[in-house]
């Protein structure tokens, strides 16, 4: 072998040395089997045969929960899926001290939420659902720290009630709406009954009030051609012609 060729070869491995890491990834080396950091972004460089590199990215990542079977505090077997936002803080964390952070992520996010929704009731998840929410992210977040992970919100998409329960929920609200109806229609006749009241006592205290009201509505009456209306005429009302004429 010429010392052209040998000066090409070792030329080619210490090229196959030099990495390029993005901005968003880091670079965790092993060095006989021994991690010795991460290194990036930019250009670096391992030694051939000697170090072993795992790329691993830093940015948000989006995991979605499939549906989980829960049974509720009050007995209700629902199905909840969920989303999941984490991302990887420390490199080094996330290669040592798990085998798969996604997997493992996915797996504890699953079980988490069956524990967490199993001992709240159905309304509390309906009513309270970013309370919930937070609290899920608290309790990942814990458990995700000691492998470089951070998450950072956890949000419930969807949760699938039974046909039953749908069909309950919905007669609940139609009576719901009936009896806001009825509360409304009471106040308005409460309101009617008061001002009838009040007019009543306007009345009570001038008599000739219910007189101008007579001749108010016989004007009203008088517009419509079409109509023969016989209409009473109050005896304090002719009275007081009588007394007039005399």
């Amino acid at each position: 072998m010429s010392i052209f060729t040998l000066a090409v070869i070792v030329v080619a491995v210490l090229l196959s040395g030099i990495k390029v890491i993005k901005e968003y990834d880091r670079a965790v080396i092993f060095r006989l089997g021994r991690c010795i950091g991460y290194k990036g972004p930019g250009i670096i460089f391992v030694i051939p045969m000697v170090d072993k590199m795992v790329k691993v990215g830093l940015r948000t990542i989006v995991l979605d929960v499939p549906p989980q079977d829960v049974i509720t505090k009050d007995n209700i077997s629902i199905k909840v899926n969920a989303v999941v936002y984490f991302r990887v803080m420390n490199p080094q964390s996330a290669i040592i001290e798990v085998e798969d952070f996604m997997f493992a992520t996915s797996q504890l996010s699953q079980t988490t939420l069956r524990s967490v929704l199993g001992v709240a009731e159905l309304d509390e998840l309906l009513i309270s659902r970013d309370k919930i929410n937070r609290h899920l992210q608290t309790i990942l977040d814990e458990h995700t720290d000691p492998w470089g992970i951070k998450v950072s919100n956890v949000e419930i998409k969807h949760i699938d009630l039974p046909k039953e329960m749908q069909r309950a929920m919905a007669k609940q609200a139609e009576a719901e709406r009936e009896r806001r109806a009825k509360v409304i229609a009471a106040e308005a006749e409460f309101q009617a009954a008061q001002k009838l009241s009040e007019a009543a006592k306007i009345i009570a205290l001038e008599p000739a009030t219910i007189q101008l009201r007579y001749l108010q509505t016989l004007t009203e009456i008088a517009v419509e051609n079409n109509t023969t209306t016989i209409f009473p005429v109050p005896i304090d009302m002719m009275n007081l012609f009588k007394s007039k004429n005399a």
